[in-house]
């Protein structure tokens, strides 16, 4: 699964803000004890998680970035190339395994992409983790959303949407919301110390307008692939929303 360069760099900005600042640090802490630490970014998109991290983590970190997307991946390295980061890019389906992807990682780490993920899944990637890397899951959905002015027809619309989260989009059938706490329980299980944050997005108009009304046009098309009207609820005038994430922070148990 791909996303468009147009909605990543849209939603990089609210992505940032809502990043728990205790676990981006703890992170950057961590990796300051190791010597040009390696780090893997799964699924990296454009590289918003990448930029995200660079604000906390050594100058003489090294860089993998992978994702399906090779042009997507492009973009990702030509910046980080362009601002003198040491970095490899590799073209990947995910959906097919890590192979030796996340050999040598001193930190692994993925934005927006678990809920994307089936149990097996997260449990392949769990088993595939380096014992002594650490795990730094960012902006996992958790379900949670609150639009302002309230509308009617938010129960039977969000209702459908999660539903939708929960379809196959490229990893067997989706956790969605119920990711970020699976992924959680997993990492524990493999005997990780684990620590976690809300995220949430918090937008407003104007600043946030552009993506808000994305985000509401893309929430009622696919509700209404699943056979609901969300006419109304996509055109009613809002001011503000609150959609929920998770942060997830797991080291090895010392």
């Amino acid at each position: 699964m791909s996303f468009s360069l147009e909605w990543l760099r849209l939603r990089e900005p609210a992505d940032h803000a809502a990043r728990d600042a205790g676990l981006l640090a703890e992170v950057g802490e961590r990796l300051a004890q190791r010597s040009a630490p390696l780090i893997v970014d799964l699924g990296c998109g454009a590289g918003s998680n990448s930029r995200a991290l660079r604000s906390v983590t050594p100058a003489d970190a090294r860089w993998r970035l992978v994702d399906y997307d090779p042009a997507l991946l492009g973009v990702a390295k030509a910046e980080a190339q362009a601002v003198g980061v040491s970095v490899e890019a590799r073209t990947a389906d995910l959906s097919q395994g890590f192979g030796d992807l996340l050999a040598g990682a001193d930190l692994v780490s993925a934005a927006a992409l678990f809920d994307l993920g089936s149990a097996e899944w997260i449990d392949s990637f769990v088993a595939a983790v380096p014992e002594t890397a650490m795990v730094y899951a960012a902006l996992s959905y958790d379900g949670q959303e609150q639009w302002s002015p309230p509308h009617p027809d938010d129960a039977a619309v969000l209702a459908a949407f999660k539903a939708h989260q929960r379809r196959d989009k490229g990893f067997g059938p989706s956790l969605g919301p119920e990711a970020g706490d699976y992924l959680v329980d997993r990492l524990r299980a493999a005997g990780r110390d684990v620590r976690t944050a809300s995220s949430p997005w918090r937008l407003g108009r104007p600043e946030s307008g552009a993506l808000m009304d994305e985000l509401a046009s893309g929430i009622a098309r696919v509700a209404e692939e699943l056979d609901v009207d969300a006419t109304a609820w996509r055109n009613a005038p809002r001011a503000s929303c609150e959609i929920g994430h998770i942060d997830v922070l797991a080291t090895r148990k010392t």
